[in-house]
């Protein structure tokens, strides 16, 4: 959400910072609308997964008809919301298109598109992608779309991986959970993982070389800088997901993984250092 502003060098223009975080917690809203549509369709299946049978409406603790109310009430607020937010100077109304459209892609996502192979990690990328687009529209500002494909080839990566740990930690119940994971294979998902790592550290090498909205002062190679860490976060991914077998959750990686954890926070301090802390690195 906050790709836009951060690496179009505008983070100090208060106003954006603020329509941004707006546009953040429109997401917030959206997304925890769809999370309890997903959870009310999902809950007879969650009560055979070993955790997410503790789900909060799979387990019962939120009654289906309070989660579904709430759904509704978060999603009519946070299209109302945008809106508003679409409309104001400086904004462009492609954020209502975005904000829309990731909707109904969940929605699709729910009902239809998590039972068709690749098609569902397909959908679950295309949601990151309208993320970026947002945070883009709200301050009008034209995105690379060598970001777009980095992140649609990270999201693919992190959905095949989370397939991947489901496939492993359902083993002969895959299937009753989710109707794709019966035409996955270890095998199938281990290549699709792998094109997906070496396709974002690609695409990201070739952000860093193009993008329109390095600061003049910057040398035309400082965002290469940056590149190894990507690189190195992707491996380490793979390192976790192959080896260790993890995956069913990037957040857990990220927050429970100390070597991955100090990469990422490693590239954010380099990336803004480039971008707004070093007014005399020139080059040609």
């Amino acid at each position: 959400m906050f790709a836009a502003i951060v690496l179009s060098g505008q983070l100090g223009q208060p106003s954006l910072v603020l329509r941004t975080f707006g546009v953040f917690l429109i997401f917030n809203a959206i997304a925890s609308a769809v999370y309890l549509l997903n959870d009310t369709v999902d809950a007879p299946h969650d009560r055979r997964h070993p955790d997410k049978r503790f789900r909060p409406i799979a387990s019962g603790e939120l009654p289906t008809a309070t989660a579904l109310t709430a759904g509704a009430v978060l999603a009519a607020v946070g299209i109302a919301a945008a809106a508003a937010l679409s409309q104001v100077d400086g904004a462009s109304r492609m954020l209502l298109v975005a904000v829309i459209g990731y909707l109904a892609l969940q929605i699709a996502y729910i009902f239809a598109l998590k039972h068709v192979v690749i098609v569902d990690v397909l959908s679950i990328a295309g949601g990151f992608v309208f993320r970026v687009l947002a945070g883009g529209a709200v301050i009008d500002t034209v995105i690379s779309p060598y970001l777009y494909l980095s992140m649609i080839n990270l999201a693919l990566f992190q959905g095949f991986a989370k397939r991947q740990n489901e496939l492993t930690t359902l083993a002969d119940s895959a299937g009753d959970h989710r109707r794709s994971l019966d035409d996955y294979t270890p095998r199938l998902l281990d290549q699709l993982i792998t094109i997906a790592a070496a396709s974002t550290i690609v695409t990201y090498a070739l952000y860093a070389i193009t993008t329109p909205h390095r600061p003049p002062s910057i040398s035309s190679n400082a965002l290469l800088i940056t590149v190894p860490f990507v690189m190195y976060g992707m491996f380490r991914y793979l390192y976790l997901v192959q080896v260790r077998g993890v995956g069913g959750a990037p957040e857990d990686i990220l927050l429970r993984d100390r070597p991955f954890l100090l990469d990422v926070i490693a590239w954010v301090i380099v990336l803004v250092f480039i971008l707004y802390g070093v007014p005399n690195l020139t080059g040609p």
